[in-house]
């Protein structure tokens, strides 16, 4: 009954040309990550090089995510998603056929970018169509499209060696962006209930509260720390173990896929149990296997903790959009965008400060040392603050208390 009420309740098409448009767009986003070692060994690149180029995508992405939202909120969707991936075939393009040095290519990685942006249009176009009750389904549904990281470990290396070079993974993308901006033309439409646009001064009110902050502090750690080691986890497999590209890159795919299909599980955990909870059981997790990686033990050992950090990441990231609709019920989509913006930016640090310490030190310990002090002091500001919440807006099993929630707008 609940699948015959959700189907009849929205724009199937709609939903599936969201999570299409969101999966490409992913792909493309982290594209550098594993392509980061073959490119390394051409152009001669230290550890920090290598960091810049996989960071600057999420930088992008981070930025451009509130230009997207505004153009959400706009001209709509569709048009935005349209838009977005007509400007996203522009560093396939000019990695294809142009890109011949290291700063070409960082143009290309800060202009990848825009595909990272995408669930700005993407969320916006499933959600609107479906009501309240059937929300978290299509969000989960349109979310799901953050599997698309899996193509991109899976396939970029194979691509890059079977045709030569890394240059031609560029154009091969180029494919199946072209056939989901074909599609989500033709089936994608635009929710005849469109909310008010948000200006900056709404911005200027969601930012002035704490709450918000500590969300965005929050998300950086598990949506950083998720995208992060994506798109930096090939190169770590590569210079600490000595693995040819695409077996690092397949190392890389199974942490990846730990963190992609447990999302959805982390914040069913967090309606169950309340979403302080889940965040700082896996606040404990994470912090723990970091620690663990930082003695470099053996590769499957090391796997292993991967493995778990990562689904501990994924797992926080649905934790997490757990919390933020109970405390900003008014402001949700505002709170989407800061938030997701925050959590980029995470996703643009975490590389550096492992490429960074290992061209400092020769080593990857500190770099895991300094992940793993992050997560504690993450945890550690969710057990300040945990007591003021549960005093105001989180009742039992951490779902709010609605006589209680105190909204500034």
């Amino acid at each position: 009954m609940t699948g015959k009420g959700f189907l009849k309740s929205g724009h199937t098409p709609s939903l599936f040309s969201a999570f299409l448009y969101f999966d490409v767009s992913f792909m493309l986003w982290v594209l550098l990550g594993p392509l980061a070692v073959v490119i390394g060994n051409q152009f001669h690149l230290d550890a920090a090089q290598k960091a810049n180029l996989v960071a600057l995508p999420t930088l992008g992405g981070s930025l451009l995510r509130l230009v997207l939202g505004w153009m959400t909120d706009s001209i709509g969707p569709k048009k935005t998603g349209q838009i977005g991936m007509l400007v996203s075939m522009i560093p396939l393009i000019w990695g294809w056929q142009f890109a011949d040095s290291v700063n070409q290519l960082y143009f290309v990685a800060l202009l990848l970018g825009v595909a990272g942006a995408s669930f700005a249009a993407a969320l916006p176009l499933a959600s609107r169509w479906y009501p309240p009750q059937y929300q978290g389904l299509a969000m989960g549904i349109a979310g799901a499209g953050n599997s698309g990281t899996i193509f991109a470990t899976l396939f970029a290396n194979r691509i890059a060696e079977y045709y030569g070079g890394w240059h031609a993974v560029f154009g091969i993308a180029l494919i199946p962006l072209a056939l989901t901006f074909l599609v989500f033309t033709l089936l994608a439409k635009d929710s005849p209930n469109q909310p008010v646009p948000q200006t900056l001064t709404d911005y200027g009110r969601v930012l002035k509260e704490r709450d918000a902050w500590l969300f965005c502090v929050f998300y950086s750690v598990t949506f950083g720390g998720f995208v992060g080691m994506s798109s930096y986890l090939t190169i770590f497999f590569n210079t600490q173990y000595g693995l040819s590209p695409v077996k690092a890159a397949d190392f890389t795919t199974l942490c990846v896929i730990a963190g992609s299909f447990f999302r959805p599980v982390g914040g069913w955990l967090a309606d169950r149990f309340g979403g302080v909870r889940m965040l700082a059981i896996l606040y404990t997790c994470v912090a723990a296997m970091m620690a663990g990686i930082s003695t470099l033990p053996g590769l499957s050992v090391t796997t292993a903790m991967l493995f778990v950090a990562m689904m501990s990441l994924g797992m926080g990231n649905g934790a997490v959009f757990q919390l933020v609709p109970q405390r900003f019920q008014k402001e949700i989509g505002i709170m989407t965008g800061v938030v997701g913006a925050a959590g980029g930016l995470g996703g643009y640090f975490l590389p550096k400060i492992l490429g960074n310490l290992k061209l400092l030190t020769g080593s990857f310990t500190w770099g895991f040392l300094i992940l793993s002090g992050i997560a504690v002091c993450a945890l550690v500001i969710l057990y300040v603050v945990q007591g003021k919440w549960k005093n105001t807006w989180i009742g039992e099993g951490g779902r709010v208390k609605t006589a209680q929630v105190k909204i500034n707008v």
